[in-house]
Order: structure tokens, then C-alpha cells, then sequence
């Protein structure tokens, strides 16, 4: 296949029709890339060449045109000796290396065509590059945006998570039972004294805090009824 003929199917493929018939939108879009940055640089290669033949075409003409006056330089002076036959000989010789001049011409434009048209499918396989790597950082920012909701899901509601919580309440009953021995283990000891009036004292402190809010209470009921 040609570069050419490569070329022009890439720029003709319908890039989202692949995309949805592929099995791997990512795997896929990134060999179309890699596809077409190979085939942009073996276009560029090829132009190149085709570029370097037509100087050297060019030069193969000068030097045919030099040729030609040289064989009518000698026709003209076989024909100033009365040596028709030489410069009919002569003659000839210069219109084969016309006819070589034509033909190199010929070949020159049909590369100067070759040449518009490789420019020209360069510049859409570029527009076609741009989009594919759009793409391919869409693909990439959904791919990374769903993988990240999958791991948030699983985190608070997939297995490990409810098996983290009951792990959770496991240790809970374990420190229920650490408290519930503590409380047991103050169960039948007397108090001492100094407990017994720390207690009165503190009984007394909320006897007295009591009786003042039933005066405030009776002062605003007296006053609202007033």
C-alpha cells in the first residue's frame, strides 16, 4: 500500500464509528495516533524524496539544455562545411535529448500534482490527529472520572467497608465490657467518710440550687398573673 493510498483511507475513516464498534475505545484511539503520527511522518518522508527528485530532474534538464546547443553548435558548422549528413546526424542527437527534456517535464509536473495533493491530505490527517487526541483526553478524564466513582461506591458501600464496621462494633462491645467490669468492680465497697459528707455537701448544693429556682419560678407565674 501506499503512502498516499494509507493516507487518504485514515483521513476517510469515520473516527467515532470505530470508536463504537471497538472493544477498547481507549486501546483503540491510541493506536489511531500512533497510526497516524507514522503515517504523517512516512507522508513527509515520501514528499521529501519526491521534492529531491525534481531538483535533480532540474538539474538533469540544464544539463540537457547545454547538450542541445552543443549539437546545434555542431549541425551549424557540419552544415557550413557542406556536411549535410553530419548536421542531420547532429540534429537528431539534439532532438533526443529534447525529447528527454519533455519527458523529465512531464514527470516534473506530475510530482508538482503529486505533491499539492500529499500537501493537501497532510493538513487534513493533521485536523484528524487534533481530534483523535480531544478524544483521547475525553476518554481519558470519563475513564479516570469512572473509575473513581467505582472506588468511592465501594468504599461506602462495598464489603470491606461493612466489614471495617463491624469490626467497628465488635470493639465497641469489647469496650462496653472493659466499662461494664470497672462499674462491677466498685459493687459492695463502703464508701469513706470523707465520701459520705463530699456527698451531703454536694446534696446540699443542689437542695439549695432547687429551692431558688422554684422562688424564680413563683416570682415570674406572680408576676404574669399580676
Amino acid at each position: 500500500m501506499s503512502i498516499f493510498t494509507r493516507t487518504r483511507d485514515i483521513i476517510a475513516a469515520n473516527m467515532a464509528d470505530l470508536l463504537d464498534r471497538a472493544d477498547d475505545p481507549a486501546k483503540m484511539i491510541r493506536m489511531m495516533i500512533l497510526e497516524m503520527e507514522e503515517t504523517l511522518v512516512d507522508a513527509r518522508a515520501s514528499a521529501a524524496r519526491h521534492i529531491a527528485d525534481q531538483k535533480e530532474m532540474r538539474r538533469q534538464i540544464a544539463k540537457l539544455d547545454q547538450v542541445q546547443d552543443g549539437w546545434m553548435e555542431k549541425a551549424e558548422l557540419a552544415l557550413s562545411k557542406g556536411r549535410e549528413d553530419l548536421a542531420k546526424a547532429a540534429l537528431v542527437e539534439k532532438q533526443k535529448a529534447k525529447d528527454l527534456v519533455e519527458q523529465l517535464q512531464e514527470e516534473i509536473h506530475g510530482i508538482d500534482e503529486a505533491l499539492q495533493a500529499c500537501e493537501a491530505d497532510i493538513a487534513k490527517l493533521q485536523t484528524k490527529l487534533r481530534e483523535a487526541r480531544t478524544r483521547q483526553n475525553s476518554i481519558s478524564a470519563r475513564l479516570e472520572s469512572a473509575n473513581n466513582r467505582t472506588r468511592l461506591r465501594e468504599m461506602y458501600a462495598g464489603p470491606k467497608t461493612e466489614d471495617a464496621f463491624s469490626r467497628f462494633e465488635v470493639l465497641e462491645r469489647r469496650v462496653d465490657l472493659a466499662e461494664g467490669r470497672a462499674d462491677a468492680a466498685g459493687f459492695g465497697i463502703e464508701k469513706s467518710l470523707e465520701e459520705e459528707i463530699a456527698e451531703l455537701r454536694s446534696a446540699e448544693k443542689v437542695d439549695a440550687e432547687l429551692e431558688a429556682l422554684k422562688a424564680r419560678t413563683q416570682a415570674r407565674i406572680a408576676n404574669q398573673e399580676g
